[in-house]
């Protein structure tokens, strides 16, 4: 029989050492920088809160544990959290024809070939983005640089050290 008991619950801690985000898990899911919406971080301020619990216990702990301490999004504590917590599954897998659907959504995304018309779209998209280039602040700051860099080219130390 399967052991039950694989899940636990985390924190991760700011540098004063209190938590910013309440999490659950099993495995390496506490260390996951790409399976967070906020940021990972060191494995010195990732702490485990409770272990060897049950994935009904572990959701409990986290709702509790978010509860106490409050998310800051409802302005009523610390965390991070953008949920009271309990939610998701896990091992879900998805069946063969699932996996195939979602392969054809991705298919002209980054990774794959696109057709001429996509990559014009996508260069008006993104030079539509760049809108910020066309600010003065941005040309003031690039002409503050060079000036700046001619000035200084006359002391005795390198550029890279300063700028």
């Amino acid at each position: 029989m399967v052991n039950p008991n694989i899940f636990y619950t985390y924190a991760y801690l700011r540098e004063d050492r209190t938590p910013y985000y309440i999490g659950k898990g099993k495995g390496k899911r506490a260390y996951q920088k790409n399976r967070h919406r906020v940021k990972v971080p060191d494995k010195n301020k990732i702490i485990f809160l409770k272990q060897n619990l049950t994935e009904e216990e572990a959701h409990n702990h986290e709702i509790y544990m978010i509860f106490v301490l409050g998310r800051k999004d409802l302005g009523t504590g610390i965390l991070r959290n953008l949920s009271n917590g309990g939610e998701g599954c896990s091992g879900y897998k998805h069946n063969n024809q699932t996996k195939q659907k979602m392969k054809d959504n991705h298919k002209g995304t980054k990774g794959y070939n696109h057709s001429e018309e996509s990559k014009q779209i996508m260069s008006e998209k993104r030079n539509i983005n760049r809108g910020f280039k066309k600010l003065r602040v941005w040309q003031d700051s690039i002409e503050l640089y060079v000036l700046s860099s001619k000035i200084l080219k006359g002391y005795p130390f390198e550029m890279g050290k300063i700028i």
